[in-house]
């Protein structure tokens, strides 16, 4: 989803600067929630996690650039499940933070853009997840079409963002690329929850991770 240099510049790319620092600041509130409710030493762990995890996504696995952006396998619907969307979102800004600056500089000008396209799909699969899933219902215990719909909802506002953003910077012109990229989007799609839900299965049998400060509390409660 790093979207390609070039596609949005000039006094158009000001406009990514906003939904950024609009995304920070929603991070920093769901953040602080995560601190009242396991306190600032889990959040740390999980975060630091996250970034760990995300890079390795982004820097490692296979990744194509593809129309107007990259297909990355980025495990965003894992990441929450795993550890609450205040942890996946600030994994999710350093992880790319980190890789702009240490392996490719050249994103860093689209850093605005592919950090906003990154979190507020994570924040509407957070709502998403509280309509879906019953408040007594542990995410260890999600079934397939749940998993499915929340890595759907979280990849479609992936494939959302990146097109808005090429048709912002470029105009109707990117619309053949921007509908490359959406049908190679597809095979991550179709592949994140068979990967939810064999991590959840994992985590259903590490029993020690139960109300520790490593992972969310709703994994198991």
């Amino acid at each position: 989803m790093h979207i390609e240099p070039g596609i949005v510049t000039g006094a158009k790319i000001v406009l990514s600067y906003a939904t950024a620092a609009t995304a920070g600041l929603y991070t920093l509130k769901i953040a602080a929630q995560a601190v009242r409710e396991q306190g600032p030493v889990s959040l740390i762990a999980r975060a630091a996690i996250a970034t760990g995890a995300v890079f390795t996504f982004f820097q490692i696995l296979p990744h194509h650039a593809v129309g107007v952006s990259e297909v990355h396998l980025i495990l965003g619907s894992t990441l929450f499940l795993l550890l609450g969307a205040a942890p996946a979102a600030i994994g999710l800004a350093l992880g790319l933070l980190i890789q702009g600056l240490f392996f490719a500089p050249f994103d860093l000008p689209q850093y605005g853009m592919n950090v906003t396209t990154l979190l507020v799909p994570l924040f509407g699969l957070q709502l998403l997840a509280k309509r879906l899933i019953a408040p007594g219902t542990a995410y260890v215990d999600l079934k397939y079409g749940q998993a499915l719909a929340l890595s759907t909802a979280y990849q479609g506002g992936i494939v959302a963002w990146v097109a808005f953003w090429a048709l912002y910077g470029q105009g109707f012109a990117e619309v053949g690329q921007v509908l490359t990229f959406g049908a190679a989007y597809m095979s991550v799609i179709l592949l994140e929850p068979l990967v939810d839900l064999a991590v959840l299965a994992l985590a259903k049998r590490a029993s020690a991770l139960r109300g520790s400060g490593f992972v969310t509390p709703r994994l198991y409660a």
